[in-house]
This record gives structure tokens, C-alpha cells and sequence, in this order.
């Protein structure tokens, strides 16, 4: 476990750049050491912020996209296509502009796909594919993942795991279908709390004054059940990037003294 560092950046949009070129930084680091990268993209406002700040980064080129993995935290279990679901919109803010190997891409499976309505057996399916990707070294049957992004919900969420619901305290599983989430669609597939804390470094992101509360009650002890966002953290580093207002709750002791 990594206790969490944090920056605070000015507002969301220099948040989203300058995050931006810590994950180019990242990816191009572990290409140079092994050839490749594995990163983990969050859905929402932040994420996708991140994902359109990326491709318009002067040092965008110096990835090498065609061996670069591709895996999601969480998804709306809707059809292919559909609007609301993250791979759409990742495609639409970065993914459909740059040279990716489409087999390295690995969206979660969709409603309308093999598994059909079924959400626990796409889910299945999908730790499966974890699995079939993780090597010898690697921790918990997942690849450990350079960089892991989370958005951060007013209520603490993390990828689809919500306060005091079923998935937010499963142990064992890598990757559950979720039922009756309290925000819509209902359906989603998330990846789990021990998969998250398989990555390497886990930079969770909250911008704006609705994320305030959840920042501050995540940074100040509290439990993982009751505040998701508390327990995900990575092996070697746990990053906290977050724009004035999503800070403007936490303690001053918690408030980095160097900021952008």
C-alpha cells in the first residue's frame, strides 16, 4: 500500500494537461524499459478531459501507440456504440486519432454482445482476458498496469464500485457485474478493489466543487465500504490530481505545501 501524494492544479483544464503529460511521461518510460505499457482509462468528465488534453499534447508522437494496452476500470453495460459507454466516448476524445493496435485495445464487452443481458458472465469474461494478459510476476490475475486512472464521484465512487454495495467489499474476484447502481444504467462491469490495487501507480482525478466533500472524506481515514475512493491505491504510488475546488475541503495538513 502507497500512501496517497497529492497535486492541486489551478482548474480542470490545466489539471487535464498536466496530467496529460505525467501519462505520456509514463507510458513512454515503460516502453523504453520493456518494450510496452499498460494503462487503465476512467470514464466521466475528468477522464475524458485527460483523453482530449492527450491528443492535443505537443508530445503526443513520442508514445509509440502500437504497443501501448489498453484496459477499463469500469462500463456501462449498454449496446455497442452507445453514447454513454466509456470506450465510446474514449474513442471520440483520443483513441479513433491515433495509431493503436486494435487487438491491444480491450474494451469491456457490451450488452448487445456474446454474453447477451448476462452482466456477471461479460464480467467473467472480462477477468478472463485479465488473466490470459498477466505474467508470472504479476499480482491478483491481472497485468500490473503502469498507470490505473480513477475518477472520483460526489459519493466517493470509484470505477463502479459504490458506497456500502456489494461489489466495493468483494476480495476475491477481480471483476463483478454490478446490479441496481444508484446512478444510471443500473448495469455496469467493474473492475474490483483487489485488481485496482494490482497497478503500479493509481492516479485517481476530481475536478470541480461537487468533488470536494467526497476528496476530503477519502483523504481523511475513512473506510473503504463507506468511501470507495479510500482504499484504491497502487503498489509503489498513489496519485491524487485535482483542480482548487476539488481541494477546497481537505485539511489543511493534507494540502500539498507545492502546487501547479
Amino acid at each position: 500500500m502507497s500512501a496517497p501524494q497529492l497535486v492541486v492544479h489551478r482548474d480542470k483544464e490545466l489539471m487535464a494537461q498536466a496530467a496529460a503529460a505525467r501519462l505520456i511521461t509514463k507510458i513512454v518510460d515503460a516502453q523504453a524499459t520493456r518494450g510496452s505499457a499498460s494503462v487503465v482509462l476512467t470514464g466521466g468528465r475528468n477522464g475524458n478531459g485527460l483523453l482530449t488534453a492527450l491528443g492535443t499534447a505537443p508530445a503526443r508522437d513520442a508514445v509509440d501507440w502500437s504497443r501501448l494496452d489498453l484496459w477499463w476500470g469500469d462500463e456501462r453495460f449498454l449496446p455497442e456504440g452507445d453514447p454513454e459507454r466509456n470506450v465510446t466516448q474514449a474513442r471520440e476524445a483520443l483513441l479513433d486519432r491515433v495509431p493503436l493496435d486494435p487487438a491491444r485495445v480491450h474494451a469491456m464487452p457490451a450488452s448487445d454482445g456474446p454474453y447477451g443481458a448476462d452482466v456477471d458472465a461479460a464480467a467473467a469474461a472480462y477477468a478472463e482476458e485479465l488473466a490470459a494478459a498477466a505474467g508470472p510476476g504479476d499480482h491478483a490475475g491481472v497485468p500490473t498496469f503502469d498507470v490505473l486512472m480513477l475518477g472520483v464521484g460526489p459519493d466517493t465512487h470509484v470505477a463502479s464500485l459504490f458506497p456500502e454495495l456489494p461489489a466495493v467489499r468483494e476480495t476475491e474476484r477481480t471483476v463483478v457485474g454490478v446490479h441496481g447502481a444508484p446512478k444510471p444504467p443500473p448495469l455496469r462491469v467493474s473492475l474490483t478493489l483487489p485488481a485496482i490495487r494490482a497497478a503500479n501507480e493509481v492516479w485517481l482525478l476530481a475536478a470541480g466543487e461537487d468533488k470536494a466533500k467526497a476528496a476530503a472524506i477519502a483523504l481523511s481515514g475513512a473506510g473503504e465500504v463507506q468511501a470507495p475512493a479510500a482504499g484504491a491505491y497502487g503498489r509503489s504510488r498513489t496519485l491524487w490530481l485535482l483542480d482548487a475546488a476539488a481541494a477546497s475541503e481537505l485539511p489543511r495538513s493534507l494540502y500539498p505545501p507545492a502546487s501547479a
